[in-house]
């Protein structure tokens, strides 16, 4: 067998390799949970380059790419990313993005962003655009309200059976998620705030022991964190500041097994007082 020989291509016929696009991270899964960083206000994100395949009108600008997504689960975590950017209002209602852009954002392939912009065109964030991508849906007033009403009647005649069943010392347990969210809220970052909140509602209503309960409330509560229209942010930092430190008086409210105070604070809470 002769050996094997390569022959040098003539000059000038190498193709010049163009950096890898820099990547963006996913945030970690529920159970592994790392710092939140919010980016300074005022700062300014940096225009995205050219998208490639559907990629076939001007897009608004993504936010500063940063390390690359793990390779587990790439769709689960371009899902929670994606997720991520809707609460915190980087990805802006009204706009279309296409998976290649984002691909790039996030460093993997279309695929798994279009897999991921399928589920969230289920959980009526998104909406399919033909052979666009995708655009993030206008929440207005309305539909927030009503996501606000479904949540307490969803939550609040649970929250009433426990004040009446559960131990008073077993609220304690819950003290450190209701003031990890007053931190949150006053560090003004939307985003820990959002996962703060969540972390704690979910608590709350496990303890009801109701896993389609647990599933269903989650569900609405990721909803109505979305942005609502014209907004750049999820919520103001005064209204999250006040909102966190409802979680600590209805704690309190909780464990004093006083049901007529938990249905007023969990109304105001939810924003639809009950009758």
């Amino acid at each position: 067998m002769k050996p094997s020989t390569q022959v040098p291509a003539p000059p000038g016929t190498e193709r010049s390799r163009t950096p890898a696009p820099a990547r963006v991270p996913v945030q970690p899964g529920a159970t592994d949970r790392g710092p939140v960083r919010c980016r300074d206000e005022g700062a300014e994100d940096p225009t995205a380059g050219a998208a490639r395949g559907e990629h076939v009108h001007a897009e608004p600008p993504l936010p500063a790419p940063r390390p690359p997504v793990r390779r587990s689960s790439v769709r689960g975590q371009v899902l929670a990313a994606l997720r991520t950017a809707l609460t915190a209002g980087e990805l802006r209602p009204g706009e279309v993005y296409s998976a290649p852009a984002l691909g790039e954002r996030f460093g993997v392939s279309a695929t798994p962003v279009r897999e991921a912009m399928q589920q969230l065109a289920l959980e009526g964030a998104v909406e399919v655009v033909p052979n666009r991508g995708f655009r993030v849906v206008l929440r207005g007033a309305r539909e927030r309200a009503e996501l606000a009403e479904v949540r307490a009647l969803i939550e609040v005649p649970v929250l009433l059976r426990l004040a009446r069943t559960v131990p008073a010392d077993r609220w304690a347990g819950l003290r450190p998620l209701a003031e990890a969210t007053v931190r949150a809220a006053s560090a003004g970052c939307p985003v820990a705030y959002a996962e703060s909140d969540r972390a704690f509602h979910h608590a709350l209503l496990a303890l009801a022991g109701n896993d389609q309960l647990v599933r269903i409330a989650a569900d609405l509560h990721r909803r109505a964190q979305w942005p609502p229209a014209g907004t750049p942010t999820a919520r103001a930092r005064a209204e999250l500041v006040a909102d966190a430190h409802q979680h600590t008086a209805l704690l309190d409210a909780l464990a004093a097994g006083d049901p007529d105070l938990v249905r007023t604070l969990a109304g105001d809470h939810f924003g639809a007082p009950m009758p």
